[in-house]
């Protein structure tokens, strides 16, 4: 004989939502601890060459090369930030298309050649490219 319980009987039940918090926080503790783990300095770097790369140089196009040390030259003229800011801004007046190649010495810092950029984009150039340049031709 079974005898009745004098409460009713409940299923039981999982809770869902306390799981998804707990997840969300496990989540969220996760991208903090990877974000403080990124070393924010920068490096030098011995970027790869592109296989497709060809010279493409027209007159209206401003080539702005920035060395080793992180001197700055356009058009083979030794530079400073203030002539560039005028010679940009000189060549937007008679060309408000005028696209801008950036190429930087293979040992140049990423610092050196992102203050360029940054130069160039303040002045209001809207078409920039980084310059590269064609692997060695080998011999067959």
């Amino acid at each position: 004989m079974k005898i009745g319980s004098p409460l009713p009987h409940k299923k039981a039940r999982i809770e869902i939502i306390p799981l998804i918090d707990i997840m969300f926080f496990l989540l969220a503790s996760f991208m903090m601890a990877s974000l403080t783990m990124i070393r924010l300095q920068s490096i030098k770097m011995d970027l790869p060459t592109a296989t497709t790369a060809t010279k493409d140089f027209k007159p209206d196009i401003v080539n702005i090369a920035v060395s080793k040390s992180g001197d700055i030259y356009v058009e083979k003229t030794n530079m400073n930030v203030v002539d560039l800011s005028r010679y940009l801004g000189d060549k937007l007046k008679k060309n408000t298309n005028v696209p801008v190649y950036i190429s930087g010495d293979k040992e140049a810092t990423h610092g050196s050649v992102i203050r360029v950029l940054d130069i160039v984009r303040r002045a209001g150039v809207q078409k920039v490219s980084f310059a590269i340049n064609p692997p060695p031709q080998q011999q067959k």
